[in-house]
């Protein structure tokens, strides 16, 4: 997409040339040319008295401006990665499916899930009774390991083939680390880390997202480029299975050869575990701050997730004090959780820690200081001594505890 030059109306004066920021204006012939440059940021519009530039109208998608009025746009339908993992789909595939399912009705469009990966035979029922009208399927022995380069290329590749409307993804590790790349091989914007979606009059999808710290919501649009894309949180959204059977379309895709190829090469992947291993699809987030004081503190933590199937979070002030691993750092610089509960021990409640578990569904904050800003956010605080508080509680889980004791 770029601005639009009305040939008829353009002297050639050159104020265009000299105003666009990143030189994508030139004077060919006489007239002004733009080129794929463009960052349609709407100066040269401003710039030309002779009203001889204009921006693509908002909806268009790149290869939709310009249509005759009742022409149907070339892009159309709404898609989810359906993110695979050793053998199985992510769970946040099936709350995108959930909430594609919704816009598609919105729009009347069809819903369509990716999946690439090996030996995926089977799994794409799931899909469509989660909402999946078409699932696409890319199956290869060289993506049986994720690579963003691999992974990028084929569903750029598919998009370009069959030109959804809208694309989303999870904002897991692998959706975070390739759906950047597959933005940029198709020349469109992307929001991640988004919380909500929805679809505005214009039919435009509404991205929103926490900024500048959590301390607002932005609804971000996309009126330019196509795909519409966003990556979405895990747990924002419910997973809702449809109640009836839904059949579907099941289409085997070959993609070319040089696209399976990657600059990295995976020689083994290890299934973490432990109570940090999966923070993210956690029903239970057990997480410790500085006040824990010593790393080994932390095992009070691992043996209360253990005991609540749950896993171990840490401030960033825990991290960087040595205290936890960086993989379990929860917070805007690590990752965001929403579980059913989250257990913040020894927290203050920085804002920055505050958006990445600010999605729980009840949140309880264990702290000496009855002052400290955890307790303004939390739905179950109890101001205490964490290394009294904890070891009675776990006695108490256990049953090792009286009832006549409180």
């Amino acid at each position: 997409m770029k601005a639009l030059i009305e040939k008829d109306r353009c002297t050639g004066c050159g104020t265009c040339v000299d105003v666009c920021p990143v030189g994508a204006i030139s004077l060919v012939d006489g007239k002004a040319e733009v080129s794929d440059d463009c960052t349609l940021c709407g100066m040269c519009v401003g710039s030309c008295e002779f009203d001889a530039i204009s921006l693509p109208k908002v909806g268009a998608g790149p290869s939709d401006a310009g249509q005759p009025h009742g022409v149907a746009p070339t892009h159309r339908g709404i898609w989810v990665y359906a993110e695979w993992r050793h053998g199985n789909i992510h769970r946040v595939s099936y709350e995108l499916l959930s909430r594609a399912r919704q816009l598609a009705d919105k729009k009347k469009v069809p819903v369509g899930a990716v999946l690439i990966g090996y030996k995926l035979d089977g799994l794409e029922k799931e899909l469509f009774s989660y909402g999946a009208d078409i699932v696409y399927v890319v199956d290869h022995p060289a993506l049986a390991h994720f690579t963003d380069e691999a992974y990028g290329n084929v569903l750029a590749f598919l998009a370009k083939q069959y030109r959804p409307e809208i694309l989303l993804a999870g904002a897991t590790s692998i959706g975070r680390s390739f759906i950047p790349r597959v933005a940029a091989l198709l020349k469109t914007g992307l929001t991640a880390d988004c919380t909500d979606l929805d679809i505005n009059d214009d039919g435009l999808l509404v991205q929103t997202r926490p900024a500048f710290g959590g301390n607002i919501m932005a609804s971000i649009l996309c009126p330019y480029g196509r795909p519409q894309m966003a990556t979405v949180r895990p747990r924002v959204m419910q997973a809702c299975q449809l109640l009836e059977p839904r059949q579907g379309t099941v289409e085997k895709v070959s993609v070319p050869e040089h696209l399976l190829k990657s600059r990295v090469e995976v020689l083994e992947e290890t299934i973490s575990e432990g109570p940090s291993a999966s923070l993210v699809e956690a029903d239970v987030v057990i997480s410790g701050g500085r006040g824990l004081k010593k790393k080994e503190n932390f095992r009070m933590l691992e043996e209360l997730a253990r005991l609540v199937n749950g896993a171990v979070g840490a401030s960033r002030g825990a991290v960087e004090a040595g205290l936890a691993d960086p993989s379990q750092q929860v917070g805007q610089t690590g990752r965001t959780v929403a579980p059913v509960l989250y257990m913040a021990v020894g927290i203050s409640g920085a804002i920055q820690h505050v958006v990445g578990m600010q999605g729980s569904k009840i949140i309880v904050a264990v702290n000496k200081d009855p002052e400290a800003p955890i307790f303004d956010i939390c739905h179950y605080g109890v101001v205490a001594d964490l290394f009294e508080f904890i070891p009675e509680f776990i006695k108490r889980i256990k049953g090792e505890c009286g009832d006549s004791q409180n």
